[in-house]
């Protein structure tokens, strides 16, 4: 299957990427790799990795394996925080390719901004500088606050591309949302149907279920994306997959979207990560 059902959103770069990604947290191993290539198979093209996934070899072979060319991956990858500092972002992002077996990333994001530590900057400058050198299209970031990203801006002159955070119904991050857009960067969303399935069982998605005829899923990234943020689901599920990006052919009404936002709550996230103080593990 071809990539034509999925729409493209134009970065402030100039690069195009899928409205929906393909996320591969937790997704490894042979087992891992048969999942990610039934995704291929169905049309995703965008491939969301980390290096602390652990899969980056793994999402690497998918591509190989697919036989389709690597000019039609959109292929995203994540720098951990042991290595913000410049020297060690650099050879990072060369380990990364390597392992993935590809000449250049698509979008490199710094995965979390570690303020207590304080290197985020030159990391982010050891990206645009790999960027210069051809290894990276898109350069964003995950999970930065507005005092960060303004912070990236200054001292670089560099504007991210994408701000991938954590956004779904029990936490609709309207407030990051908004800050995005008013500096020219697109949302993406992790995690955007929440971790386990609480919110999947709320009465009003169910509703908007059954009067659109689709999934509970379906409804809550057809939220996502008529807000203008690009979720990255992940499912080792072949149905989950293929449902999941079957969204762009019925519109929420903007109060079905105000409902949904409205199921928002200050405790929402799934994990308490809040991006000031959580420290990523090594």
């Amino acid at each position: 299957m071809a990539n034509e059902t999925i729409p493209e959103i134009t970065l402030n770069d100039g690069y195009k990427m899928a409205a929906i990604q393909f996320g591969t947290f937790q997704i490894r191993g042979g087992q891992g790799l048969q999942q990610t290539m039934a995704a291929i198979k169905d049309g995703y093209r965008g491939l969301d990795t980390a290096t602390n996934y652990d899969n980056e070899g793994m999402v690497g072979e998918a591509i190989r394996r697919s036989g389709i060319p690597r000019s039609e991956f959109f292929v995203t990858s994540k720098l951990p925080g042991k290595y913000h500092r410049y020297d060690e972002a650099t050879k990072a992002i060369q380990e990364s390719l390597y392992r993935l077996g590809l000449d250049y990333f698509d979008l490199y994001l710094i995965h979390w901004p570690l303020p207590k530590r304080d290197h985020y900057v030159e990391a982010f400058q050891a990206m645009i500088d790999a960027q210069k050198r051809g290894l990276i299209r898109s350069i964003g970031v995950s999970n930065f606050e507005p005092e960060h990203l303004d912070r990236l801006i200054k001292e670089t002159g560099f504007t991210p591309a994408v701000n991938q955070i954590e956004v779904h119904p029990y936490w609709n991050n309207e407030r990051m949302l908004k800050e995005d857009q008013q500096r020219g960067i697109v949302t993406e969303a992790w995690s955007p149907l929440g971790r386990g399935s609480a919110a999947l069982k709320e009465p009003l998605i169910q509703e908007l279920a059954k009067k659109y005829n689709k999934n509970v899923g379906q409804i809550i990234l057809r939220w996502h994306t008529q807000r203008g943020i690009i979720p990255v689901p992940r499912s080792s599920n072949l149905v989950h997959q293929r449902a999941n990006k079957d969204i762009f052919d019925f519109k929420l009404t903007g109060d079905e979207i105000s409902a949904i936002n409205g199921l928002s709550k200050p405790d929402g996230r799934v994990d308490g990560q809040d991006p000031n103080s959580y420290e990523e593990f090594e």
